[in-house]
């Protein structure tokens, strides 16, 4: 895996996303790759939008800025609750709100609060919104996404569907409703627009996004990958790399040499099953991956 391995003349790579079941060690490996290309002088932000962030303690960040120095060329954010609602009113907040308020006696803050933190998708539905809106700009070279753990992140996927459901008898439910005083569109033409909105950050994240899903050798990982890279398969999703963390290399001991053996059973199944994509093996630290200085290590191991 080089720092060229993602293609020239378009987008593709731009922003590579790692996702994996939570514990597998998805945020370190993020944490890494975006510290290599720093080290590329590539201008790179990595952006966690999982809902319990880990980057601040893997780079040791004291910065409560947003979004945070890590070093030179690197910056580091943690997407919450405030983003999203920034990013709800920014697209479709008040204009939402001024219809349904038109019936419905609810204070705003009531309102968005229910919106970005209770409907299914609408929060992850604005982070890819917000990440694809990144990409377009010139800020940053680099975009290294570190997502949610594997079950929120398809239920992303989901969303769309769930947005076309909602329409087909939205006109005969929504058409009588008054239209907003200050925005003066129906609820319809809103949601609509939300559909459209949907089905651009999907086009995006089939055509510009890099995924890597970072996974380790036991049965129960194995397992659920092959339902994850089904799942993402039937959305048309490309998994450009596949990265199987914790893997024994020290044997030194009978308890070590039987469990490297029980990992390269699943090793050997992984490789055979998935040899279409690039796999990376990394090694098992016997130390707890955090700081700067250890994080080159995981760099080291996976870029060499």
């Amino acid at each position: 895996m080089g720092s060229d391995d993602y293609g020239s003349g378009s987008n593709k790579g731009r922003v590579t996303m790692f996702a994996g079941k939570g514990g597998v060690g998805k945020t370190t490996c993020a944490a890494a790759t975006a510290l290599h290309y720093a080290s590329l002088k590539e201008k790179t932000l990595i952006i966690s939008t999982d809902p319990t962030p880990s980057l601040s303690h893997i780079f040791e960040i004291k910065d409560e800025q947003k979004p945070a120095r890590v070093r030179e060329s690197l910056d580091s954010a943690e997407l919450g609750i405030d983003e999203i609602r920034e990013m709800w009113d920014k697209k479709f907040g008040h204009e939402v709100y001024d219809v349904f308020s038109s019936f419905v006696s609810v204070g705003y803050e009531e309102f968005a609060d229910f919106i970005t933190s209770i409907l299914p998708g609408i929060r992850d539905e604005f982070m890819v919104d917000y990440i694809r809106e990144l990409s377009k700009g010139n800020k940053y070279k680099k975009i290294v996404w570190d997502t949610a753990p594997l079950g929120q992140t398809l239920g992303l996927l989901e969303t769309p569907t769930m947005l076309r459901k909602h329409l087909r008898p939205a006109p005969r439910i929504y058409s009588k409703l008054k239209l907003g005083t200050k925005s003066r569109k129906s609820v319809l033409n809103i949601l609509k627009g939300w559909e459209k909105l949907s089905a651009e950050d999907m086009n995006f994240l089939r055509n510009e996004v890099r995924f890597v899903i970072v996974t380790i050798p036991e049965a129960l990982a194995v397992e659920q990958l092959e339902y994850v890279l089904g799942e993402l398969e039937r959305y048309g999703f490309r998994v450009d790399q596949l990265i199987i963390n914790n893997v024994i290399k020290d044997v030194s001991s009978s308890f070590l040499h039987t469990k490297a053996q029980q990992q390269r059973g699943y090793i050997e199944l992984l490789r055979d099953r998935y040899g279409g994509m690039t796999i990376v093996e990394l090694p098992l630290f016997p130390y707890e991956i955090k700081g700067v200085e250890r994080l080159q290590g995981i760099e080291k191991s996976l870029f060499e």
